[in-house]
């Protein structure tokens, strides 16, 4: 499975790490993911997403199914 959220659609990074004397080698910057259960007032049942940090604030200010119709319309999960 992907690392990407399920609810922003945030990927991992790539960057560089730089050392003193300013050698660059390539690193990534992993995203804060977590395997979350969610309870939907509207279908009545718990929704399993796997969602950053970020995604859980989103959902936090906005509710589980106006995020979910959003993620949706913008193609980041496909039927939840």
């Amino acid at each position: 499975m992907a690392k990407v959220c399920q609810v922003t659609g945030r990927k991992r990074m790539v960057g560089n790490n730089v050392a003193h004397s300013k050698l660059r080698t390539k690193r990534t910057f992993e995203i804060n993911l977590k395997t979350k259960k969610f309870w939907s007032e509207a279908e009545n049942r718990f929704i399993t997403l796997r969602v950053s940090a970020k995604g859980m604030r989103t959902i936090e200010k906005n509710g589980l199914d106006a995020t979910l119709r959003e993620a949706q319309k913008k193609g980041f999960i496909n039927i939840y």
